[in-house]
């Protein structure tokens, strides 16, 4: 059976947010664009969902195949669907966040990545430069660790399987006290 649709149909993409403690900061993944738009600017891993696949295992792909990383806790974070945030059309991006021990992970660039570092969260000047709406999505996001982890154990997650309460208090002091 086919169908005609009435509406134009919109490209869904995921992007993801994975945050880290590192070097007693809050740090987020970033990898440098390959190609346009944005080309060779930072952005936050992601990419276009395909058609056969759900959300979950699109961002779990795109993560791997961006930057390395595996293994990781990973939820949906909201839905980004800002008619202008993609300049090649009509783009709705399903965001995630995902918290990992930095030593847990060897990253390296690929796919339609040049690069892929970790990066303060709260470095002003590099967030405004960001590709997309990335900064837009990326200051949701620790809005929404800065709550979660308030009321849940999530705070674990960015910790190794063994670690002592003063390393979980600063995780908690990181995370809490400074301003984005």
């Amino acid at each position: 059976m086919s169908y005609t649709y009435k509406y134009p149909r919109p490209a869904v993409t995921v992007d993801l947010v994975i945050f880290t403690i590192a070097e007693n900061d809050l740090k987020v993944l970033l990898i440098r664009r390959a190609s346009e738009p944005f080309k060779d600017h930072w952005a936050l891993p992601g990419g276009f969902v395909d058609i056969d696949e759900s959300l979950e295992k699109a961002a779990a792909r795109e993560l791997q195949e961006e930057a390395g990383v595996t293994n990781v806790y990973l939820e949906q974070l909201y839905t980004f669907g800002d008619p202008k945030r993609d300049p090649r059309g009509r783009t709705i991006s399903v965001a995630y966040f995902a918290l990992t021990d930095a030593e847990s992970q060897k990253l390296h660039a690929a796919s339609d990545a040049t690069d892929a570092q970790w990066h303060s969260v709260f470095n002003s000047k590099l967030k405004s430069k960001l590709a997309f709406d990335h900064k837009k999505i990326l200051d949701y996001a620790v809005w929404r660790l800065r709550n979660k982890i308030e009321w849940t154990t999530v705070g674990y997650e960015l910790l190794p399987k063994k670690f002592t309460l003063s390393a979980l208090q600063r995780v908690y002091e990181i995370i809490l006290q400074k301003p984005v």
